[in-house]
Formats: structure tokens, sequence, C-alpha cells
């Protein structure tokens, strides 16, 4: 028998899946109807201590809801990046960037936004440097490579390492397959520039979080499926990968912080032209052709609907004979990745992450 919460989740999440054809292409575009009942979902695992206190900062500056604005709305909202700096100051370290990596933007394409924020070492000297192509999170939607510093800046500096941090177009403006189309442009044109920057282009590796670490996926695909350099590794940290509303982690962490369930299907309702692109292979990453992909790292975080997106995946790709390692961190949420500084379950992700392509480097 189908309890009733079940039953209003199921509920749920058919109005967030049925709204997904409604966006038009306008930032101005009102949001989906709210999906009824939240407040029935079940309350998220605790955070740890060090979680909670970035949890409280990020409260403390009043976002908005972001599944009840515009798409030009949420992306003035304070962000989990801007929480962690209101911890760091709290705690007196120094928001400031690191100066030992230096960076240069370039433009990859002809649209505004198709630019990529090139990282590099100040003291890097010698051979050609790993290169690592890392794509943003942000649903396709928000945020952009100044949200997402810290992870591309932490990889270039521990792994001496250039690191190219891809700008794409965002939807509604740009809708799906959009921004795969500028990963995967950047990808071939980082292979042809990475000698220019003191880069080694047959050492490369992708990275991504949230939608970004879907990008990685599946431009390690592209790369595989058009004959190009394939990269030595994957780094994919809480992807989004599997389209099923209905898993574990949908339901138990449905009203967790930074990022819930309805959000998730904000964000589908402004990147999806239709319905059956939720579907289509780049998107539902476990139902691809995932065969023959490099050693993949998949990092997430207990407390994210995302979870069960990685776990899963990881399933997949070992079923398909590839080389996979998943953790999922405890008492963390969406977003962790980049609080190193200040959250302790991040710093161990980041030394983990560094370790692994560390390993396919030397390869």
């Amino acid at each position: 028998m189908v309890t009733k919460k079940v039953a209003v989740l199921a509920m749920m999440f058919c109005a967030s899946s049925a709204a997904l054809a409604q966006s038009s292409m306008s930032i101005n575009a009102s949001p989906p109807p709210k999906p009824a009942a939240v407040a029935a979902m079940p309350t998220p695992a605790p955070a740890a201590a060090d979680m909670q206190a970035v949890l409280d900062a990020h409260a403390a500056l009043k976002p908005k809801a972001i599944e009840t604005l515009t798409p030009v709305q949420a992306r003035i909202q304070p962000s989990a990046a801007d929480a962690t700096k209101a911890v760091m100051r709290a705690k007196g370290l120094s928001t400031a960037p690191d100066p030992a990596v230096t960076t240069q933007d370039v433009a990859y394409g002809a649209e505004p936004m198709q630019y990529a924020r090139i990282y590099k070492p100040v003291a890097a000297t010698g051979a050609p440097l790993p290169v690592i192509i890392y794509y943003h999170g942000g649903g396709w939607v928000i945020a952009d490579v100044n949200t997402y510093d810290a992870a591309p800046r932490l990889l270039s500096k521990q792994l001496n390492a250039i690191v190219v941090s891809v700008e794409y177009r965002h939807a509604p403006e740009a809708k799906f397959p959009a921004q795969h189309d500028d990963a995967a442009m950047a990808y071939r044109w980082t292979l042809t520039k990475a000698a220019s920057w003191g880069g080694d282009p047959k050492m490369v590796a992708v990275a991504g979080e949230s939608a970004g670490g879907n990008l990685a996926v599946a431009t390690a695909i592209y790369a595989r499926d058009n004959g190009l350099t394939v990269p030595l590794h994957i780094l994919a940290v809480y992807p989004i990968a599997n389209s099923d509303m209905m898993l574990p982690s949908r339901k138990d962490s449905a009203n967790a912080k930074p990022l819930n369930t309805a959000m998730l299907g904000w964000f589908g309702y402004y990147y999806a032209r239709t319905k059956a692109d939720q579907m289509d292979p780049r998107i539902n990453l476990v139902k691809a052709d995932l065969k023959g992909l490099p050693p993949t790292t998949i990092i997430n975080a207990q407390i994210d609907p995302l979870r069960s997106d990685g776990e899963t995946l990881a399933k997949a790709m070992r079923a398909a004979g590839d080389r996979v390692e998943q953790k999922t961190f405890p008492g963390v949420t969406h977003e962790f990745f980049g609080m190193g500084s200040v959250v302790r379950g991040a710093y161990d992700a980041n030394g983990w992450a560094i370790d692994r392509l560390k390993t396919a480097f030397k390869r």
C-alpha cells in the first residue's frame, strides 16, 4: 500500500516533471508552480557542526527560495560561496584569492559567455604541466566561474596544473544542449591551446561540480566518440546523472540546504526544451553508453538530493567495465567541495580528489 507521504512525493515530482517544457527563453520567465506539501518531506540528516556554521551564515544572508524566483532574480541571490567567505572572515581568515595562482580570461567562442578562466601556478617551471578542464555548477541556469573559484584555484596550486575553468551559455537564454555543446567546444579548444600555455595536451583530466560534474562525464563520452584525446581521469563532484525523481536522496534530502528537490524541478523547467530532454543520455548519464571511459572519481555529500545520482552513476559505470571510486561524505551538503578552508569534510574530499588526480597524472 502506498503511504500518504510517498503519494505526496509522487505528486510533487510529477508536477515538477510536467513543468519542464513550460519555460520561455526569457530570463524574466515566471517560475513554475511551487510543488505542494514540501513541508511534509522528511527532515534531512543533521549537518556536522562546521557545515552547519556555513548553512547558518547562508541563512543570515537572507537568500530567497530559488524555486520561487525568475532566473534573473535567482542569479543575484547570496551563494554558498558567499556564506563560506562570511565564515572565513568570522574566523579571521583571508578571503583574497590565493596569489600563488594567476588567472586569465580567454574566449573560446564567439558568444559572450563562451570563455574560460585559465588558472596557472606562479611557480610553475620546467616540463609541460598537466591540464584540468573544469566545469562549474549552477543547474545550467545560475552561477559562473566567479562563484566557483575555490576548487579550480586549489586544484591548480596543489597539482601544479593548468586549470581551464569553462564558462558556458546559460539557460533559459540558451537551452539544452547548448551547455553540453559549449563544454565539448571548450574541450577541443583546450587540446589545441594547452601547449601554448605551457600545458601537456596529452595529460588532460576533466572535472566539475553538480551540473558541471555532469558536463565532465558527458564531455569524456564526447571525446571518446569523436576520436579526441580522451581524458586520463574524470572527477565528478555531486554530478547530475539520473533523471529518476524517486531516487532515495530526492526524498530524504528533499528539504536540504542549499539545494533541495524542488530546485531540481526549477532548473529543469528552465534548461529543458521539452520533457524528453531530461531523458537524454547527456543528462540522464546512467542510461548513456559508459563503456571505455577513463578512471573516475565521484564525490557526493550525504545531505544532498543529488547524492543518489553519484551513487547510481558509479554503479552504472562499474557495470560498463569502468574503474570508479565513489565516496559519500557524511554530515555535509551540496556545494561543500569549495569549503575546504572551514569544513573538515570538504578538506578531506579535496585531499582525496587531489590524490586521485596525482595518481592519474603519474601514469
